[in-house]
């Protein structure tokens, strides 16, 4: 959406351009899980270091010679700095928290203050569970809506404030999956699950952008009374890229196709546009299957309703 949202307010109206910048605007997505996951590891060198200037205190006292090292010996994060993949992805693309300590610093203090990170610094017991439930809480309870990561986010890539909901609950996942015993290592998730979701995102791009002027037509035929200028540009999109897929796409289910949309536009518009767009695309999609234009075909879709 955002693309072809670019596409047609930029000079360069290349449908070659839209499709650069889509795959790449991706791989930086991929970036960015990358650089989230080494997160805990950053965290964790942190509390290393103030462990030991502890240690090293003029006159240390007994918990500064014997610190809780039950965060520091989390199996996860030790999963994470071993990670064969995660290594030579960020080494390769010189992903690093390196230049914001501040902000490591920040967000560790931020950690130690939390509940669930008390509860489990107290419980003597360890588990593999139990480290996986710590950094499922990190991310979803102190990564997420921590403003400074925003504004460090936005300095390195114009790209990642938008998807950092999306990655996140992506590197949740991941962490989810990790196998207490392996041979060769955590799994991280792959760019594209298969060559089959590279061309599905690319074909989209290029059929919306191919058939712009015809689903605009029929967009403008439902709006009645409306100039089709008027109504918000990003509206437009999501109706254009709903369109493509009832037509284009035979192996995605409508009530998928609407579903999907419908979420977008939550996200990227207001409330009356998720009915305004529901409510369009209820009479674009009955319009497309008098005309016989819907045919979708695959494992129960055959002569979908």
């Amino acid at each position: 959406m955002q693309i072809i949202f670019a596409h047609f307010t930029s000079p360069d109206k290349t449908i070659n351009a839209a499709e650069k910048e889509l795959f790449f605007s991706m791989q930086k997505s991929y970036d960015l899980y990358h650089l989230l996951l080494l997160l805990p590891i950053e965290l964790k060198n942190y509390a290393l270091e103030k462990m030991e200037l502890a240690r090293n205190k003029h006159l240390p006292s007994y918990k500064d010679l014997n610190p809780n090292t039950k965060f520091t010996s989390n199996r996860i994060i030790e999963e994470l700095e071993n990670c064969p993949s995660l290594n030579n992805y960020t080494k390769a693309n010189s992903l690093t928290w390196g230049n914001y300590p501040e902000f490591v610093r920040k967000l560790f203090l931020t950690l130690e203050e939390s509940e669930f990170y008390k509860k489990y610094m107290e419980n003597e017991a360890k588990s593999f569970e139990e480290d996986k439930k710590l950094l499922d809480s990190l991310y979803k309870e102190i990564i997420l809506p921590n403003e400074d990561l925003d504004h460090v986010l936005e300095e390195q890539s114009i790209f990642w404030n938008d998807d950092i909901n999306f990655i996140i609950s992506m590197t949740q996942k991941t962490i989810k999956r990790f196998k207490e015993f392996t041979v060769d290592g955590q799994k991280l998730m792959p760019w594209f699950k298969d060559e089959e979701d590279r061309m599905f995102a690319r074909d989209l791009l290029r059929k919306s952008l191919v058939h712009h002027s015809e689903n605009r037509d029929l967009i403008e035929k439902h709006i009645r009374n409306w100039d089709i200028d008027r109504v918000a540009v990003v509206d437009r999109m999501i109706l254009e890229l709903a369109i493509t897929e009832f037509i284009h796409f035979p192996s995605i289910p409508t009530k998928v196709t609407l579903n999907e949309y419908i979420d977008l536009s939550k996200n990227y518009s207001s409330e009356k546009s998720k009915t305004f767009i529901n409510g369009i695309l209820d009479k674009i999609l009955k319009e497309l299957r008098v005309e016989g234009k819907i045919e979708k075909i695959g494992r129960g879709l055959l002569g979908e309703e």
